[in-house]
């Protein structure tokens, strides 16, 4: 999908097909979300350009036909009609504190109960060989409620737990259009048999981290035990070297693994919500992926994957495949980064839920963006830069970054780290690359000197 770097063309091509009842919104939306996406760490006051577009903006969230899905709703139908190929559907929650201590209607207790907010469950979409980022398929937001006291399975299976956003997201993305395979990445929130109904009736396919390997599984020659026991039956399939960066308190280092794998099936549990019983379903039958880390240095915790696969997985390469779709699970924690900290969306200060709904589906888009201009350096690094940048902002970096003499010939790799310099990094070879931070900061730096060139230019044009 092609990405815009203009902010102007990116915010009518993500809002223009919203739907609040008048027109007049939908543009007041398209002129708020294009100033939010120039400077998206700062505050709503520093991000838009007069107090009447602060007004508007305050009073386009305050209507009732501008909410979370009604704003975020063209952007998920956006990348869902990405063309064929097979494409990965990273899920995961992420929890959106606004604080514990402030006076906001409407919010519900996170975390351990220190915080009040309520929970994003994303499903970020990429393309599987080159893990190029669409954009976000679906979404929800699930407000946490406490369990009653001595709650027991059957009572639990009767209410709306939790769990459940990971259905729900999945039945919003749906089937997949002809020629699409979208293979479905969850960590471990996801290992449950209603899950895996969700996927199986959408026609999705799954990569999914074991969440207890005490569970009790079927064999291929009908025999159940627990999955623990059966891994340790697997022959081993191959080995690899996986190269780790460096962590807190924990030095680069390089890992030795050995993978097996093998096929089950997993049996229908005892309790079962009132969706699964509706299904009648029979055991589950897909492949088993083992991951573990031989040798250790001592003082460290071992890698110790086990994932279950929709996907055929008969030989190494194929383990190898399950493995690396795997991996692509950090993609969602850095766009989780770039809401959060690329724009500071807890920092927000509206006052009800409410108005802080809409406030995230804008914001949830706009870190689609951010991270788009974050991983294209990767993808395609050795990309001309002017294929990408307009001329003005190359021309900008350079009257900014004084030892950079040419503009021309630079790279997408060379013009991300020279602009994350333009935010304080410092690009030594012992630094790695850049973080959120200095690259937000940068950008904000360059957004304002192009926004400078362009008033100057219409003035000379007026005078």
């Amino acid at each position: 999908m092609p990405f815009s770097i203009e902010t102007s063309v990116w915010a009518k091509e993500q809002f223009g097909d919203c739907q609040f009842g008048d027109v007049r919104r939908t543009k007041r939306l398209i002129n708020v979300a294009q100033q939010v996406a120039n400077n998206p760490s700062a505050s709503f006051p520093r991000q838009l350009e007069s107090w009447g577009d602060l007004k508007a903006a305050y009073r386009l969230f305050d209507r009732e036909e501008v909410t979370f899905e009604a704003i975020a709703r063209p952007h998920w139908e956006r990348t869902r009609s990405v063309g064929p190929g097979r494409y990965l559907v990273l899920g995961d929650t992420t929890e959106i504190d606004f604080g514990y201590h402030r006076d906001i209607e409407g919010l519900s207790k996170i975390g351990n109960g220190s915080g009040r907010g309520f929970l994003l469950h994303n499903a970020l979409m990429v393309a599987a060989g080159s893990e190029a980022l669409i954009g976000v398929a679906g979404q929800v937001i699930h407000y946490r409620q406490p369990a009653p006291k001595k709650e027991n399975k059957s009572r639990r299976f009767k209410r709306q737990r939790e769990s459940r956003v990971w259905g729900e997201v999945v039945d919003q993305i749906g089937r997949p259009a002809e020629g699409v395979q979208l293979i479905h990445v969850f960590d471990r929130g996801a290992d449950d048999f209603e899950v895996f109904c969700h996927l199986i009736e959408n026609q999705g396919d799954w990569v999914v981290r074991v969440k207890s390997t005490h569970r009790k599984i079927r064999t291929p020659s009908g025999e159940e035990m627990p999955l623990e026991a059966y891994l340790e039956t697997l022959p081993l399939a191959g080995t690899y070297e996986l190269n780790l960066r460096a962590r807190p308190k924990h030095p680069a280092r390089t890992a030795k693994l050995e993978v097996s794998c093998g096929a089950l099936s997993m049996p229908v549990p005892r309790h079962c919500s009132a969706y699964v019983k509706r299904l009648h379903p029979a055991p589950i039958a897909m492949n088993v992926v083992w991951v573990r880390e031989v040798d250790p240095p001592p003082g460290v915790e071992p890698i110790d994957w086990v994932l279950y696969t929709s996907l055929p997985v008969e030989t190494f390469d194929d383990a190898w495949t399950i493995i690396s779709y795997y991996e692509c699970r950090w993609l969602i924690e850095e766009y989780h980064k770039a809401l959060k900290t690329g724009c500071c969306v807890q920092r927000r200060l509206l006052h009800t839920a409410e108005r802080l709904e809409p406030m995230v589906g804008l914001m949830s888009v706009v870190a689609v963006r951010l991270l788009q201009l974050k991983t294209i350096a990767r993808e395609e690094p050795d990309r001309p830069a002017r294929t990408v940048v307009p001329v003005l902002w190359l021309q900008m970096l350079k009257a900014a970054r004084k030892n950079l003499h040419r503009v021309h010939d630079l790279s997408v790799h060379q013009f991300y780290r020279e602009l994350a310099k333009l935010g304080g990094f410092l690009g030594r070879r012992s630094d790695g690359e850049p973080g959120w931070i200095t690259i937000w900061r940068g950008w904000e730096k360059l957004n304002t000197l192009v926004q400078g060139a362009t008033l100057a230019s219409k003035l000379n044009r007026i005078g």
